[in-house]
């Protein structure tokens, strides 16, 4: 028993001794300059676990009795202690020495404040100080009111008072007295035989244009533009997008300027003819639901039509004597007027098959027949067969492959019908018989892409040749452009230096060479021989 004790001591000593000199070297190993803190943690958990590892077991003193085993684990537990409690005193030594050899971490020092020195400017309205340095009181907030852009106009007859001109003046007086005497001499325009293309080429030819006849007359984008029938002196009216009427007098002497605005609707005027049963009535039809009468002799203009609920995109006449007329809506309904009734309503209100039309045009001969200009579709009605509740066309033209801009019979024969289409097409169809279909003649290649800021080209033909076009052009130099039912060019006009915008709304005098052109800018360009 004493041999075996002794045995147990002396390994546990030579175990012990081990772990010292593992310890010693481990310690003498890390106090090298180029080992950091983080390899000497992990060399010695490194150490430890070797250290356990070569412990011996206690397997190998199985002959030994419990007390001893006891004492000889309490020896190697202490051995265990000494040796990691003298490591961590080194890892602690190493921490310093590498401590002491990082330099002094520097700090910003604050700059001193400099007296009297000026500092940063700060608005006085933002931090709601008076300049004397009071403090503002505080404005009650009030609530913001929107005002409606375009007010609808009252109800009833407006007073034709121009708004860029006295009332009151001589000048304006003599320019209702002359019209409304004018008027009264215009006779009626009979048919005549059609002129050659020869002869209507050579005096589309000697109409020219010069500074004189280029005027603003509205405020805004030209809509719509009418001449006057006389024969005698020249009036051109125009209506403008910010539901103005102008009237500008080319007979008037170099002097005088001539132009008269009126503001008879609140909203665009989309649609402008001179009477032609009287044509010292000028009427005009605006998106903003109303339909007026301007009368020269009287000075007014008085209301024929008003709907609030609706807006009005175009209208025609179905008599001769003008006494009744057809007014399209942007909804797609469409609105028999009688001006003989009193009150401004209509006599018969008729939805149709269109979602929206944006032109309404009557046969000049068969007047119970009229065109619509739809979305995509054109369609052609009777009025005797209207209903109420919903009308069905008689014909319909479905070659459109896009929106349609107008639609408009043939002035003479109603022979003809021409369409504007945004495919970049004038498309022409042969109307001689009314029947279910009606045939495509002529398909015309033209650019009708005006964009958001030009009003839309509308081909219109002209009063004294039954088959010839007008049309707008994007073409550069800028011109306006007349068409062959055939498709061939017959004259482009060029303005130069008195020309230099796109005309988008064009007409022409029903018997003189007077072409009228109004651009996106509120002037009015006259060609005239």
């Amino acid at each position: 028993m004493a041999a075996t004790s002794s045995k147990a001591e002396s390994t546990l000593q030579k175990t012990s001794l081990d772990v010292y000199t593992e310890s010693d070297k481990q310690q003498h190993k890390s106090t090298s300059d180029t080992v950091i803190l983080r390899e000497v943690d992990r060399e010695s958990s490194q150490d430890l676990d070797s250290d356990e590892d070569t412990t011996p077991g206690l397997d190998e003193f199985s002959g030994l009795s419990p007390y001893e085993r006891k004492r000889l684990k309490n020896i190697s537990e202490n051995a265990n202690f000494f040796a990691s409690l003298q490591l961590s005193e080194s890892a602690a030594r190493l921490r310093e020495m590498i401590k002491r050899r990082q330099p002094p971490a520097s700090k910003r020092k604050k700059p001193k404040k400099r007296e009297n020195e000026t500092g940063c400017r700060r608005s006085m309205r933002l931090l709601k100080v008076d300049p004397s340095g009071v403090s503002l009181p505080a404005t009650p907030t009030q609530p913001t009111i929107i005002e409606d852009e375009n007010p609808m106009l009252p109800p009833g007859p407006l007073e034709m008072t121009p708004e860029n001109q006295d009332a009151d003046s001589e000048l304006f007086k003599r320019f209702l007295q002359t019209w409304a005497e004018v008027s009264k001499t215009s006779g009626k325009n009979t048919e005549k035989d059609l002129p050659n293309i020869k002869s209507y080429k050579a005096n589309l030819n000697g109409m020219v244009i010069n500074e004189d006849t280029v005027r603003k007359v509205t405020k805004g984008s030209v809509f719509s533009v009418a001449l006057h029938p006389s024969e005698i002196r020249t009036l051109v009216a125009a209506g403008a997008k910010s539901g103005q009427v102008g009237l500008w007098d080319l007979t008037h002497q170099s002097k005088e300027d001539g132009v008269y605005v009126f503001q008879p609707h609140s909203q665009p005027v989309s649609c402008l003819y001179f009477s032609p049963a009287n044509p010292a009535h000028i009427l005009s039809l605006s998106y903003d639901g109303t339909l007026r009468c301007g009368d020269f002799s009287r000075a007014i203009f008085e209301e024929v039509y008003r709907d609030e609920r609706s807006s009005f995109s175009s209208f025609d006449f179905l008599g001769e004597d003008a006494s009744t007329l057809i007014v399209g809506h942007w909804n797609g309904n469409i609105s028999l007027v009688d001006r003989r009734t009193p009150g401004t309503s209509y006599e018969k209100l008729i939805n149709s098959s269109l979602r929206k039309i944006r032109t309404v045009h009557v046969h000049p001969v068969h007047r119970q027949y009229f065109i619509t200009a739809g979305l995509r579709d054109t369609h052609i009605y009777d009025t005797r067969h209207l209903n109420p509740r919903g009308s069905q066309p008689l014909i319909s033209l479905t070659e459109h492959t896009k929106s349609i801009a107008s639609a408009y019979f043939s002035p003479l024969t109603g022979n003809k019908v021409v369409t504007t289409c945004a495919d970049c097409k004038l498309r022409i169809f042969d109307s001689s018989c009314i029947s279910s279909e009606i045939p495509l003649l002529t398909t015309i290649r033209h650019n009708t892409i005006t964009g958001r800021w030009l009003t839309r080209f509308q081909a219109v033909w002209d009063p004294k040749q039954e088959d010839c076009i007008i049309v707008g052009s994007m073409a550069h130099p800028r011109r306006v452009e007349i068409f062959h039912e055939t498709g061939k060019q017959v004259h482009s006009f060029f303005g130069g230096e008195c020309l230099v915008s796109v005309c988008s709304i064009n007409a022409m005098h029903p018997t003189r060479y007077i072409l009228a052109g109004g651009n996106s800018s509120g002037k009015v360009h006259v060609f005239m021989s």
